[in-house]
């Protein structure tokens, strides 16, 4: 009986020689199929060469980048349709251009009747405030639970925490309560106020769980450094923590805004008088006293300066919608 002996290379050793052959063998299975080596997907490399698979994929991706385009953008294209169309023409033929003309009036009317600069003006100061007790909430209690870290800090945390699984609805009574006769002010209520908007606003524990999780991953050899050199609390805060977190602090901020301009039911709750509502409240109460072309024009209007705001400032949005590359090193 005869065994088979692997291959000798003179001067070689035996080990280094095997590898060498193995690695010659794997190069070349490599080069017999190359599909196998890279990245595969649905369709191979060899497939999208293929001129009916071009078509194909190409079709597919136009059809699916139309179809995105008209949910996304058909709602906002047919408001501002309607919002130079005559109430006749939207009401019996909605997705008809034109049918009689377009009635250019129904935006300066629209303007001038619902008052739509007054109530955006109203908006922009409860965005802003909500803005500012959000982010000044924020960053002191995630600063407090995060850098500072007192004793209680796990409790206090968890009770942050527990707050997320209580609906807002259940928290809707006592609250309007605490705005009607709020502690420690006496006989003073809120209602018509807008701190009854931003203090609410201001005690969003998401927030604050959300800046405390960035604080955490910032680099604690520089608050030790700051503080060998003399830093305070509040000096630490304000020149090293805050600089350190633009990033947080523009997501924070996005959130903030888009939800204090889109709330509804609590300033309608809190705010009855008409002159200081926003239009998210203020154009559904308009709705019943005037026509419906006014009404779309005054809804494409506020839904118009937003849009405006946001192109505007894209460059701010887009730069805080990423928590990465805030820390180096």
């Amino acid at each position: 009986m005869t065994t088979t002996q692997p291959p000798v290379f003179e001067g070689v050793d035996a080990p280094h020689a095997a590898s060498g052959l193995r690695g010659v063998i794997g190069r070349r299975r490599a080069a017999r199929r190359p599909d196998e080596t890279g990245d595969r997907g649905i369709v191979s490399d060899h497939d999208r060469k293929n001129r009916g698979v071009k078509v194909g994929m190409g079709g597919v991706h136009f059809v699916l980048f139309v179809g995105l385009v008209i949910a996304g953008l058909g709602p906002l294209l047919w408001l501002a349709k309607s919002a130079v169309t005559p109430t006749q023409d939207t009401l019996r033929q909605p997705l008809a251009l034109w049918p009689n003309g377009i009635d250019w009036a129904n935006l300066p009317q629209a303007w001038n009747d619902v008052h739509i600069d007054q109530f955006f003006w109203n908006t922009i100061v409860i965005a802003a405030g909500s803005w500012f007790f959000q982010l000044l909430v924020a960053t002191t209690a995630g600063y407090a639970l995060s850098v500072l870290r007192p004793r209680y800090a796990p409790i206090l945390n968890g009770a942050i925490l527990a707050t997320l699984f209580i609906p807002a609805v259940v928290l809707l009574v006592p609250l309007y309560l605490t705005i009607v006769n709020p502690p420690l002010l006496g006989d003073v209520s809120l209602l018509n106020n807008y701190l009854a908007v931003w203090l609410p606003a201001a005690a969003n524990a998401f927030n604050i769980l959300l800046v405390k999780r960035f604080f955490d991953a910032l680099p604690r050899e520089v608050f030790e450094a700051a503080k060998t050199d003399g830093a305070g609390p509040f000096r630490l805060f304000w020149s090293i923590v805050l600089p350190m977190s633009k990033p947080i602090l523009g997501v924070v901020s996005v959130f903030a805004i888009i939800a204090a301009w889109k709330d509804f039911l609590w300033p309608m709750l809190v705010l009855p008088d008409p002159a200081v509502q926003p239009l998210s409240v203020r154009l559904p109460a308009v709705q019943q006293s005037i026509e419906l072309d006014v009404f779309l024009a005054a809804l494409a209007i506020s839904t118009l300066i937003p849009v405006v705001l946001f192109l505007v400032f894209q460059g701010v949005f887009l730069r805080s919608a990423g928590l990465g590359g805030a820390v180096k090193g």
